[in-house]
């Protein structure tokens, strides 16, 4: 039985080893093992397991018993010594057997962690370079949109300066047009005084040459 238990045990730290370092077997070795743990692998494991733990507590309870003869007796006899040696090293075996198991299952479990925070980071990059993609298209976008708005407010701008100056000119024309027509009545009024002081001259000639005429009559 010894045997057997140290190509197990050689086995398993060659499995352990394969798992720690990178090599080519490591996924051959990691796919064995998810497949291991699928269906009825665990259920088997875990009766192989429970029949490695259950020879090791009889050999421990074999052990005990020794030990409580050998303390009966004070010493014990060739063949118990030889079964005694015998048990303590399949006892050694399977309990390292069991723990390089457990370490198996542990590195396995930890490298599939692994691998799936790997993925969840590497789909986390892809969304955040497609994001920033998008921000950037985004971004040229409004870009673009912020260009075409300055041109139409600079067009705006000229427009707006266009009708000021036409305004302006506008006002001008219409100033000279008041300071024409206030001309133009200051003139009417002068008019009209030299024509009513004409009219007055008028009325004081008729009224110089009647008296005159009258005189003349008589």
């Amino acid at each position: 039985m010894i045997q057997p238990l140290y190509i197990a045990i050689f086995s398993e730290m060659g499995v352990i080893l394969t798992l720690i370092f990178r090599n080519p077997l490591r996924k051959l070795v990691i796919m064995g093992l998810d497949r291991v743990k699928r269906g009825r692998g665990p259920v088997v494991v875990k009766t192989v397991a429970g029949t490695i733990l259950v020879l090791l507590l009889s050999n421990v309870y074999t052990i005990g018993n020794i030990q409580n003869r050998k303390m009966e007796a004070g010493a014990l006899n060739p063949t118990d010594e030889v079964l005694m040696a015998m048990l303590l090293l399949q006892a050694s075996l399977l309990g390292f057997l069991l723990f390089l198991s457990l370490m198996i299952d542990r590195l396995h479990h930890y490298i599939r962690e692994l691998r799936l925070l790997r993925k969840a980071m590497e789909a986390a990059k892809k969304q955040n370079r497609s994001f920033e993609d998008g921000k950037n298209g985004e971004g040229k976008g409004l870009g673009e949109e912020v260009e075409a708005l300055r041109s139409k407010v600079k067009k705006l701008e000229s427009e707006y300066e266009a009708k000021v100056k036409e305004a302006e000119a506008a006002e001008a024309k219409a100033e000279a047009l008041r300071k024409q027509s206030e001309g133009s009545l200051l003139q009417y009024d002068h008019l009209l005084e030299d024509n009513q002081s004409l009219r007055n001259q008028l009325d004081s000639i008729d009224q110089t040459s009647s008296p005159s005429d009258g005189k003349k009559n008589m």
